[in-house]
């Protein structure tokens, strides 16, 4: 497959179901034509210290150290510190921090206090693993992300890991997002894109967040022609997380078209898995041009064959 050097590539992704397809770009597109722009309405204040989930599974899983049956931390990682400060607090074990995985929020706590934007630390953390391509958070501010439930508020990360999703879902809520900005460079990328991916996240509460910041919808609409949306939903069921669950609970329907309707502004073309071929038409009647292809990506293999799809895409 032949790139022009000149050639750009945008993806904005979540954390582990975009980091997937990541993989299989990092293996067919030279670094330096790829930027990310990552969710960062994850990121929680836990044990003074300040976490960037999403920014930390795109970072680790494309330096090759995150933990592979999970989808996030680092392979190998002990939890001593974790344990320790859990019986100090005398509460309940719940978000998981790895004893090297802290040493990153430990270091982007400090930068952070020192008056580092987050948009710096992270990319002194690509730095530190050598990686080529661009990461950028979608924005310097903190927006965390609150799930609203018939059991009242959450942080996303309570709403998922401590509760387990086990709450009703009402609505969803992006703290503060009216006065953020997009970090340096977000916008910048998305105009001088040839090719703009929505990777296969949660559509409410990882590329949600991203969309809502102000004037990144806005850019991605003036760029609607050189972009693609790829379906997180495949036989009526989420492929990672939530997403299910969440759009039942707000009273939509699972399928893909629901995922291709929230974008429909935003993109001119969406794939869907081959599984879910019927659902074509009805997508191409919201005027979007459709492609199916085996998107499940559980081996290295199936995450190069759809980043291989989603370049050809990007080259037609």
């Amino acid at each position: 497959m032949a790139l022009d050097p000149s050639f750009k590539m945008v993806v904005l992704a979540g954390g582990v179901g975009g980091s997937k397809l990541l993989v299989g770009l990092q293996r067919l597109l030279p670094a330096e034509q790829l930027t990310v722009i990552v969710n960062t309405g994850d990121n929680i204040e836990l044990f003074g210290l300040y976490i960037a989930p999403d920014i930390d599974i795109v970072t680790y899983t494309l330096a090759g150290i995150v933990r592979t049956e999970m989808g996030w931390g680092i392979e190998g990682d002990t939890f001593a510190c974790l344990e320790r400060l859990v019986a100090y607090h005398g509460e309940e074990r719940w978000f998981n921090l790895g004893d090297r995985d802290l040493a990153t929020h430990l270091y982007r706590t400090q930068l952070m206090r020192e008056g580092v934007p987050l948009h710096e630390v992270t990319e002194r953390v690509r730095r530190h693993f050598g990686l080529g391509m661009t990461i950028l958070p979608m924005s310097d501010e903190h927006t965390p992300t609150t799930v609203l439930t018939t059991e009242g508020p959450l942080h996303f990360q309570e709403y998922l890991i401590r509760r387990r999703t086990e709450p009703k879902i009402t609505g969803l809520r992006f703290e503060g997002i009216e006065s953020a900005r997009p970090a340096p460079g977000v916008l910048d990328a998305i105009a001088a894109a040839d090719a703009i991916v929505l990777a296969p996240s949660n559509p409410l509460i990882s590329l949600g967040p991203i969309l809502a910041v102000p004037g990144i919808r806005e850019a991605l609409q003036a760029r609607k022609d050189v972009s693609l949306a790829i379906s997180p939903i495949v036989g009526g069921r989420s492929l990672k997380g939530p997403t299910d669950r969440m759009l039942r609970d707000l009273g939509m329907e699972v399928s893909a078209k629901t995922v291709a309707d929230l974008f429909r502004d935003i993109v001119d073309h969406f794939l869907l898995d081959q599984q879910d071929a019927a659902e074509a038409p009805a997508i191409r009647a919201l005027g979007l041009e459709v492609t199916t292809a085996q998107t499940l990506m559980g081996t290295s293999e199936e995450k190069v064959a759809l980043a291989r799809t989603v370049l050809d895409w990007s080259l037609a």
